[in-house]
């Protein structure tokens, strides 16, 4: 009986110790974001230009105020930070996000400089300014994605 009790004691401090550390874990935020692990492709031209391409979902009702801060704002700061917008695009159907969805590509000369443009980009003033201002009634997206492209070797775009 007395082994069984000490069974049962551990057994049960173990399950604490767990269910300690899984929350303990669960709380502590990352120090940093984690960095991406950046594996190209062979035929990935080397040294080329990098490519970003960006999808919005606006928020319910908001998709005309997100191009409306892209028209009468941000287009201006990303010439003014050395941003090169390649275009910007909306779905044409319903089902694939036409009322809510905004995709733009971005060209920049590296990474790098990919990294300290938009750096740059979020510290502006201006920029802080008309983010603030045509969020005061409700952020304008839900979603935010980014992908980095790099030219293959045979695009005629590179």
């Amino acid at each position: 009986m007395n082994k069984l009790f000490k069974l049962f004691v551990l057994t049960v401090t173990l399950m604490m110790a767990s269910v300690i550390a899984s929350a303990q874990t669960a709380q502590t935020p990352p120090a940093q974001p984690p960095q991406p692990t950046i594996a190209p492709s062979p035929s990935l031209v080397k040294n080329g230009k990098c490519y970003e391409i960006r999808t919005y979902i606006a928020a319910p009702g908001k998709l005309e105020e997100l191009h409306a801060r892209f028209r009468n704002h941000t287009m201006k700061l990303f010439k003014k930070h050395g941003m090169e917008v390649v275009g910007f695009w909306g779905p044409t159907d319903k089902e694939k996000g036409s009322e809510n969805t905004l995709v733009y590509v971005m060209a920049f000369p590296s990474r790098e400089a990919r990294n300290k443009a938009w750096q740059a980009f979020a510290a502006d003033p201006e920029w802080q300014k008309a983010r603030a201002e045509s969020e005061k009634n409700g952020k304008l997206t839900d979603k935010v994605e980014s992908v980095i492209l790099g030219a293959t070797d045979y695009s005629p775009i590179k």
